[in-house]
Order: structure tokens, then sequence, then C-alpha cells
């Protein structure tokens, strides 16, 4: 009896395999829908991103489109994680090895407080710039100034252009976010006589030196605060920024660099000013004297009772004071560097020269914030033109 023979299996025809960069086009038989014909290609990780079409024509050129977006790196290839997922690996891995402490600092308290609690739970890919301008909106309704509110935007922004260069995301949704008008502080300098009076106001009290300092350097507070007796050469009348200092939250006193390369400088020293650190010196040593066991020797020009960093808080408070006693506007010490820019150039000072005392990176930075000193100035110049041409 010989066996019955069975009919050969109908083998199911396979695919080829595609592989990253490539694609493929094909039909769904025996599919009731309507858009029967798919454009496929495989990313760098092995998904598929597919695509739909009623027509084989149109699916070739979808599946030619998807190609050359991802050559572009257009198409995101990345893995799936929650924006919170992504910020963490962004700052504490790729970032924080070559920031500033203070900027760190900086990125780490905006990502606690506002980006990560309102956004850290949307999928990094399915992050639309709805979410980011609702994000925005709420911020200002929380009562953030919108000038924080812009640069908790920036901090996303950036966080987000590295993941579109990491082929992450295919674009940057804060990109076309609304931000609100940034209400720039109005700069309040004091005049001439208005510094005079507040240098009256302050001889004898803790802050006679640092404010004279100031209004005669137009050096930043925190620049002030970590200066020492080495960065100063009385007998040559010279002062180096070296470092700056600032209390930072979770983090205690952090000293740094200046805030740019050009904020490192050297200044050369009115004689009164070195004057007026000669007896501040003298005094300090008294001081030192005085507290005995407990001076920590930080070699501070500016120290508090024990040695250490002087609190901005203690320092702001007694300012405000001053302010009052000598019946001056209630401004931020931080006006005393803009007072001191604003009396150079009142003085006929190249705004180039001011440029260099102050740190600026570049002229227009000077310009922009100082414009407002100028148009005397231009009347000057003017009238001196005037003088030129009728004689």
């Amino acid at each position: 009896m010989t066996e019955e023979k069975q009919p050969a299996k109908k083998q199911r025809k396979q695919r080829p395999r595609a592989h990253h960069g490539e694609g493929s086009v094909f039909e769904l038989k025996d599919s009731k829908r309507t858009k029967r014909f798919v454009a496929q290609i495989t990313l760098e990780d092995g998904t598929k991103k597919k695509t739909y079409h009623a027509t084989e024509k149109e699916a070739i050129a979808a599946r030619r489109k998807m190609l050359n977006d991802f050559e572009q790196g257009r198409i995101a290839t990345g893995p799936q994680q929650k924006l919170k997922e992504y910020l963490e690996y962004w700052l504490e891995e790729a970032h924080k090895p070559t920031l500033k402490t203070s900027t760190y600092a900086l990125y780490r308290r905006h990502l606690d407080n506002h980006i990560i609690p309102h956004l850290g739970h949307i999928q990094l890919k399915k992050l639309t710039s709805d979410h980011v301008q609702a994000f925005c909106a709420n911020l200002l309704q929380e009562g953030l100034k919108s000038g924080t509110v812009r640069l908790v935007h920036t901090i996303l922004s950036t966080a987000l252009d590295d993941a579109v260069r990491w082929k992450r995301i295919p674009i940057n949704v804060c990109e076309t976010v609304k931000l609100p008008r940034h209400a720039r502080r109005k700069v309040q300098p004091l005049d001439e006589e208005q510094a005079r009076r507040l240098v009256k106001a302050a001889q004898g009290s803790r802050l006679d030196a640092i404010i004279f300092l100031a209004l005669t350097t137009a050096l930043r507070l925190g620049e002030i605060l970590a200066l020492r007796w080495e960065d100063i050469d009385l007998e040559k009348k010279t002062l180096q920024v070296r470092h700056t200092v600032d209390y930072i939250w979770k983090q205690g006193w952090v000293e740094d660099e200046p805030k740019s390369a050009s904020s490192n400088r050297s200044l050369v020293l009115p004689h009164v000013t070195v004057e007026v650190l000669k007896q501040h010196r003298a005094l300090q040593l008294e001081g030192r004297l005085k507290a005995g066991a407990k001076w920590k020797d930080m070699g501070l020009v500016f120290p508090n009772r024990n040695g250490g960093y002087f609190r901005r808080a203690r320092l702001y408070a007694n300012f405000k004071k001053l302010l009052r006693e000598a019946g001056l506007p209630d401004i931020h010490f931080h006006d005393l560097r803009h007072s001191a820019a604003t009396i150079l150039l009142s003085m006929g000072v190249p705004p180039k020269v001011v440029q260099e005392i102050l740190g600026h990176a570049s002229i227009s930075t000077t310009m922009n914030i100082y414009g407002h000193v100028f148009p005397s100035t231009h009347q000057d110049a003017m009238d001196e033109m005037n003088k030129f041409f009728r004689e």
C-alpha cells in the first residue's frame, strides 16, 4: 500500500528584512481598510515607522520622504522616556561635569521647582508646543515674573535642543511658544550728588569701604564679597577680579570664577579708594583681635565679624537703612554698579574704557544698558561741531 502523498504546504512569502536607513512598501492583503498600502522604514534602534496610504504611488512617495527625513535627522530614534527621566540625564550626566556650580544650581532649582512638577510626567516624544505654552501661562498665574518665566523656558529649550541633536525628538517644541514680554527692571543709578550723600551716610558703618569700592570700581557684589587682600596691591593701586561668591541653596557658599572671561579683569584704583582700603584694613585688624579664636582666616577683604563670608541678607538690610538715613531712593545694591558706570560716562570717560572696567564682553552690552546717559553727551558733541564750523 503506497502512502498517499501529502500536498506541499504553501510557503508564506517573507518580506526581506529591512535594515535602518532602508524602507519598503507593501499591500495589506484581504484588508477592508481604505488605506491598504504601507510605507515603512527601519530606524536605528530597530523599531519601524509606518504610514498608511490609499495607493501604492502615495506609499512610495511617503517612504521616500521618511527616508529623507531620517537622513536629515528629522525623525526621532531615541528611547521612549518621560520628560523627567530625560531632564535628569541631561543635567546630571550630560552637563553637570562641565557647568559652573552656580549655573548647575540654577538649572537644578528650576527643574525641581517648575519644569518637572508641571511637565515631567509627559513622554518626551509627546511633548507639544501647547503643553509648553500652557506651562508658561501657569507660571505667570502663580506669580512668577516674566523674566523668570523666560529663563525657565530657556532652560527647557536648551535641553530640548540637545534632544533634537541626539535624535531623541524631531523638533524643539519650545521654538514656537510665545513668551511674555520681558519687563526689564528700570535702572536707578545715583547721580554724583546722591553718590556723595550715600558715601557720607556710610562713614563709620560696616558698609563704609564696600560702598565706596562699589561706587568707584563698579564691581558686582559677588566679586566684592569674594575679594581677598592678595588680589589688591595698595602700593601699585591695582585690583584683580579673580572670583565671585554666592550662597547657593542646598550647597552653601560657592566660590567660582567671574561671570565671564571678560569679567576676570585688572583695575586701576583711584587714590581715594586706596586710602579707604588702608583705613578699612586697619579696622579689620582690630576686629580680628577682638574675635580671637573665633576668627576664621580666609584672607577676605570684607568678611563677617568672624572672618567668614559676609551674608548678603545682612548687607542688604544695612544698605537699605543707609539709603533711608541719606534720604535716597530705595535702590538695589547692584544699582551702585550702574551708578559708577553712569558717573564715569557723564564725566566723559570713553565707553570702551567703561566697558573694560565693568567687565562686559562687548561694547554693545554697555551701550544697551547705559544708552540713556548719552543724549547730553551727544549734545556736547554737536555743540563742539557748531563751534568748529562757525570759526
